[in-house]
Formats: C-alpha cells, structure tokens, sequence
C-alpha cells in the first residue's frame, strides 16, 4: 500500500501504467490532439463550467487539471509523449516519475460522470477523512471540507499532487474511522 503518496517507477522496462505530463499553459487540447495523432492512448479529463464575457454567457468546456494530460503506455511510449510539442515535462516529485493507479483515473472518470459541479484544487492536508454512505458516489472517500457556506468533499489524486472538490450533502457521508 502506498499511503496516499505517488507511486514510484521502479517496474520492468515493459510495464505499462498511467503517466502524468504537464503541458504549456492552455495547450492540453492541443497535446491531446497530437498524442491521438501518434496512437498514444490519452485521457485529458475535462469540465463544463459557465464562462462570464461583457456581452454574453456561455457554457464551455475546459480541463478539469490545467497543464495536466494523462497518458497510458511503457516507458518508451512515455518517452514519445514527453517529446509531443507542448508536452514540458513528465511528471515527477522528489526526483521520481510519478505513475497514476488505474483507480484514480477510474474515480476522476466517474465524479466527471457522476456530477457537474466539480473542480481542481491544490491538494489539502487539512480535515478529516469521509466516504460518502449514499447516492451516486458511493464508497468515494476524500476530506470534507467548507467551501462558501457549503458542504464541500475532497478527493485526492495523490500521484499528481491534485485534488478534486465536489459538492455533496452532508447526510450522505460519514466519518472513516
């Protein structure tokens, strides 16, 4: 078990797993693009959020983690990826590539499924930990949290650093022991 921290790549040279690569600033979609066009199997999680201009409103879609692209291979399908314009970096902590479990990508899939009123926020070390004992999300387990007079959970993607804050109702989640 790794206790919450990033998974560290010390596999066989064939091993596949998830990646995260951190792109330039706005250029995710773009990355997405070219890694399809390369046959590199990629997830680039994204959110609807209400856009406020001068003269108008609009629904648009963004990525739910800015500069943040999954990718999913072996270390050399990696090493392609790394080297897709707009691609800064993989993505490492403490001098080691971080890899993501297939069950946070699996959680990010299903709250994106689950509910529209989800965002990213900086990984939090506050609070206590919750799962949530009804509705939709059963069994997801994050740190409630208030948000604006809400009650907000917080589930972490440890590997990458991030979180993801949902809206939920406190009757519907109880305290882990």
């Amino acid at each position: 078990m790794n206790n919450g921290a990033a998974v560290l790549c010390e596999e066989p040279e064939q091993s596949v797993h998830w990646y995260a690569l951190y792109t330039k600033p706005r250029h995710e979609k773009k990355v997405e693009k070219e890694l399809v066009k390369k046959q590199i199997g990629c997830y680039l999680p994204m959110r609807k959020t209400l856009r406020q201009w001068s003269d108008r409103r609009k629904w648009v879609e963004e990525p739910l983690f800015r500069s943040y692209i999954f990718i999913q291979g072996d270390n050399a399908l990696r090493y392609r990826a790394v080297q897709t314009p707009g691609v800064v970096r993989a993505v490492m902590f403490q001098g080691r590539l971080a890899v993501v479990r297939d069950e946070e990508i699996d959680w990010i899939r299903r709250i994106l499924c689950e509910t529209d009123d989800v965002e990213a926020v900086p990984q939090l070390l506050i609070g206590e930990e919750v799962e949530v004992r009804s509705g939709p999300l059963i069994g997801l387990r994050g740190r409630l949290t208030q948000f604006q007079g809400e009650q907000r959970l917080v589930i972490d993607v440890p590997s990458i650093r991030q979180a993801v804050r949902i809206s939920v109702d406190v009757r519907d989640i109880q305290k882990v022991n």
